[in-house]
């Protein structure tokens, strides 16, 4: 059986973030990709310049006719734009049960704005519940919670909270605080793992987490448990981080050609 994994997320026309950075990930896991654009934006390695959702009947079609034919066997959403784009698409995936991997995308890298206080209640009440993971870095995991993250125990205690709101598992990125990035795993079971990392001096960090997050989602579909995802996607992370490819006079994009090491 070919692993299908699909991504809501928003477009971004320099290809590396949102839907062109999952696709590309999908793709380097061996697994085929389907896609639905939640917004459109205006964004180079520079920045994001404009924003504009797509409508949330049209992204609601999308999906009813992809789980007609071809349905997922995991997803990850990214950037969702509006609170009814929430609501629909949470309405749309919560009757087909499959591993969902949530990247509460609340702002870009570049620090333009995609959300309203009120787009971070839809994700508290309509997609939490649904979420097998959650995979806040800790600026969302702030947002989320309302508690201060600046090391992994603050990090655990947003986990906990979050696991409380609703999600099944949650991984709290560490990439912005200072020293070695350090992720906090924190599963359903209760139990926690540190996922230590090396920082790589490289400003070409554009996309970072939405190739992880797919990274993840494209194991899960694979049959993958989990942990063995979450750790697995992490070690080709940092090896795709450490192989820039230079391109743009910004933030510039990662490098999706680097090969998974699959089982």
């Amino acid at each position: 059986m070919v692993p299908v994994a699909l991504t809501i997320a928003g477009s971004d026309p320099s290809g590396g973030a949102g839907i062109q950075a999952d696709l590309k990930t999908f793709q380097v896991h061996r697994v085929y990709g389907e896609a639905v654009i939640s917004l459109h934006t205006v964004q180079n390695t520079r920045g994001v310049t404009h924003v504009e959702d797509v409508r949330p009947d049209l992204i609601a079609a999308q999906l009813e006719s992809l789980f007609a034919d071809v349905p997922p066997h995991a997803i990850k959403t990214g950037a969702l734009g509006s609170v009814e784009s929430v609501r629909r698409i949470a309405a749309c995936l919560a009757p087909h049960g499959r591993p969902l991997v949530v990247d509460p995308i609340l702002r870009a890298s570049s620090g333009a704005a995609f959300s309203r206080e009120d787009l971070v209640r839809a994700y508290l009440e309509h997609l939490l519940p649904l979420a097998h993971l959650l995979t806040p870095n800790t600026v969302e995991a702030e947002a989320l919670t309302g508690l201060v993250v600046r090391d992994p125990d603050g990090a655990l205690r947003a986990a906990e909270a979050l696991r409380a709101l609703g999600a099944r598992n949650v991984l709290v990125k560490g990439g912005h605080l200072p020293g070695e990035p350090v992720d906090l795993l924190l599963c359903e079971s209760g139990a926690s793992e540190l996922l230590h990392g090396a920082r790589v001096d490289t400003p070409h960090t554009h996309g970072t987490g939405c190739t992880y997050a797919a990274a993840i989602a494209a194991r899960l579909s694979r049959g993958e448990d989990l942990i063995s995802a979450v750790r697995r996607s992490k070690a080709w992370l940092a090896r795709v981080i450490a192989q820039p490819l230079g391109l743009g006079q910004g933030r510039g994009p990662l490098n999706h050609f680097v090969s998974p090491e699959l089982g």
